[in-house]
């Protein structure tokens, strides 16, 4: 049995060896030039700051913090920009098992479960998390300053982008679980409402711990699971019958 398992697994290392070459490389390069992405990173922090409704500043509190904080920021930018080979590895890792006509989505995999996973980030970063750090920091700010450990602020804007760009792989994951045949849009429909529980558990996890910012998050991920049903009954719709069978257990 190891010896059938023993290629897949040699795939497997050469497929990370590879993801992780390009993040170490894309990392290098971003470290080059941190300080001109972390102005693109704290540019809500410093927003919420000027708004005249919440005082405080980005300081440093150990003094490795400066070094670590541009690790972080190098490691995150070199991660956005290493999603296409990713994805790209993770494919050629799955596509040996498919069969050839299944083999044809590699493009489109590739394609949108980057442009996917820039939307999501992208959306926490211009939609969710400048209203979620300015309602944060207001909390509570007539009785303290809001002096934010520089590396705290990284290790929280990360979480929430990333956290986001991966959500918003679900369409993505659907389509192609449709496309070889595993799902179809009765099987995403039948888990609904497990999907509900799931997603406001997965929003707690990601997000600060304040239900403003979880509802922020639940709310797209559920508009994203109705756009994964209406994709699966596109790509591979369920006959009639189990349809049928699915609405009445519902």
């Amino acid at each position: 049995m190891f010896e059938d398992l023993k290629p897949h697994i040699q795939d497997l290392r050469k497929r990370l060896m590879i993801s992780v070459a390009t993040l170490l490389v894309a990392f290098l390069v971003c470290f080059s030039f941190w300080t001109h992405i972390f102005e693109w990173i704290k540019a809500p922090l410093q927003a919420a700051f000027t708004s005249k409704q919440v005082s405080g500043m980005l300081i440093q509190i150990s003094p490795a913090e400066g070094v670590f904080a541009a690790m972080k920021v190098s490691f995150f930018a070199a991660l956005l920009v290493s999603m296409p080979i990713i994805f790209w590895q993770l494919w050629l890792f799955i596509a040996p098992g498919l069969y050839k006509n299944e083999k044809k989505v590699v493009l489109p995999f590739v394609f949108f479960g980057t442009l996917m996973f820039l939307c999501g980030a992208a959306f926490a970063y211009f939609v969710v998390f400048p209203f979620t750090i300015k309602y944060i920091l207001m909390f509570g700010n007539e009785e303290f300053q809001a002096n934010i450990s520089v590396s705290s602020y990284i290790t929280f804007f990360t979480r929430v982008v990333i956290g986001f760009g991966v959500a918003f792989e679900l369409p993505v994951l659907a389509y192609f679980l449709a496309k070889i045949g595993l799902i179809t849009d009765a099987t995403l429909k039948g888990y609904f409402k497990y999907a509900i529980v799931i997603i406001f558990i997965l929003a707690a996890i990601l997000t600060p711990p304040d239900v403003v910012s979880q509802v922020f998050m639940a709310l797209p991920l559920i508009c994203l699971y109705l756009l994964s049903i209406l994709i699966a009954k596109i790509v591979n719709p369920a006959p009639k019958k189990e349809d049928e069978e699915e609405q009445k257990d519902q």
